[in-house]
């Protein structure tokens, strides 16, 4: 299907009902079909092309995406029943099996919530706490809202406390990573849209988000290189190694587009720019001239890159070039960024949709041919692709409704 430019009112209102048809009709129904955990409770991601399970060991952040997105859809969307008991089922397997004794939760779960994996980092905190702030906004459960701020609280703790996460390089070679920061961001802004700019660990959601992207700024942005650096020595130096010089051009569009919906929501232009700023430089470094979409990792000084999937073309830094390309357009009104989305747009409908199973294929080779056929791991799971079409489809309406 040729989804138009977003150069009318008529193909804008095409391309927000393809979204929201896409999500509403196929994305939520296969995983509420073949994902949701009736048994036990939870969600199940290890699924293969046609849903059926490939694995019954459960990620746990994927609890925390899950029940964000089934909440979400039914503050924002339509109040449906069966999206609420989605995300309370997500919620509460998560509240009974997923925090070990010392209130870090896991990584991953049997099916029936038994203990896998412990990893060092806490992304499973951050998307169980916007889950449980979108849930308590949706029931008025207290101890959601109570859970989403301490486990937001623990989060912080790990992620910027000295000393308390097990580092993962020796002292050697001091770094730091721009993912703790860009994850604050997004957690924070989904705690103060459902619950207020409440106060975690000393400061406001708003505070925490203002010394992230401080942080990111001073740090990570380096002009002269016109990119946005995933890892750097502690005061913002470049590391010229290889994992210091390695590019992740999908996540930088990601933080782009944190950084420029911060600004829409305070109006704040400076925050734009520097959205669209992040954006116009990893746009460069990341979309494939030869055979579209956008690569997986590349080096900052155009050195080989270490990693074997360097040119792949993974499902979720497409969504979140469609989400970025689209806002800097309706923020800006430059053209060029309805350019971009109409090229990430059209390379990702051509070759990530499974026509016949419906959802998407997650990875992809450089030339958009399916690399394996599974619709969900531990890594991939009813989140990227569902924000994504969700985020489209509100964000076409708002820009229609204020014009």
């Amino acid at each position: 299907m040729n989804i138009p430019h977003l150069s009318t009112p008529e193909s804008r209102a095409r391309l927000a009902a393809f979204y929201r048809d896409t999500l509403l009709k196929d994305v939520i129904p296969f995983w509420l079909k073949h994902g949701l955990d009736r048994e036990h409770g939870g969600m199940l991601t290890a699924l293969d092309r046609d849903g059926s399970l490939l694995d019954t060991d459960k990620s746990v952040w994927f609890q925390g995406r899950a029940g964000w997105m089934f909440a979400t859809l039914y503050n924002t969307v339509e109040r449906r029943t069966e999206w609420l008991e989605a995300s309370r089922s997500c919620v509460e397997f998560s509240r009974k099996h997923c925090f070990a004794p010392d209130g870090k939760m896991y990584f991953s779960v049997t099916r029936e919530g038994q203990p896998l994996r412990m990893r060092r980092y806490v992304y499973s905190e951050s998307f169980a706490a916007v889950a449980n702030a979108a849930f308590a906004k949706a029931t008025g459960d207290a101890r959601a809202a109570e859970d989403a701020v301490k486990i937001f609280a623990t989060y912080l703790r790990y992620s910027f406390e000295p000393g308390v996460m097990n580092p993962k390089f020796e002292p050697t070679r001091p770094a730091k990573g721009i993912a703790p920061l860009m994850i604050a961001i997004v957690t924070a802004q989904e705690l103060r849209a459902n619950l207020g700019d409440v106060n975690v660990s000393g400061r406001t959601c708003t505070e925490w988000i203002d010394a992230c992207i401080a942080e990111i700024e001073r740090d990570f942005c380096k002009p002269d290189l016109a990119a946005l650096m995933e890892m750097v020595t502690p005061d913002g130096g470049v590391i010229d190694h290889i994992d210091g010089r390695t590019l992740n051009p999908g996540h930088a569009i990601e933080c782009a587009w944190f950084v420029m919906h911060e600004g829409e929501l305070r109006g704040d232009k400076k925050l734009i720019q520097l959205g669209a700023k992040i954006l116009d430089w990893m746009w460069a470094r990341g979309w494939d001239e030869e055979c579209g979409g956008i690569f997986y990792f590349r080096d900052v000084f155009g050195k080989p890159v270490q990693e074997y999937w360097h040119d792949m073309k993974f499902w979720w830094p497409h969504n979140e070039a469609i989400i970025a390309t689209l806002l800097a357009w309706k923020l800006t009104g430059d053209e060029k960024y309805a350019r971009w989305h109409q090229l990430v747009h059209d390379w990702s409908f051509k070759y990530f949709p499974d026509p016949e199973f419906g959802e998407w294929y997650g990875y992809l080779h450089r030339d958009g041919s399916v690399s394996q056929r599974a619709k969900g791991n531990l890594y991939k799971g009813p989140f990227h692709l569902p924000r994504m079409l969700w985020y489209g489809s509100q964000t076409i309406a708002a820009h229609t409704a204020a014009l």
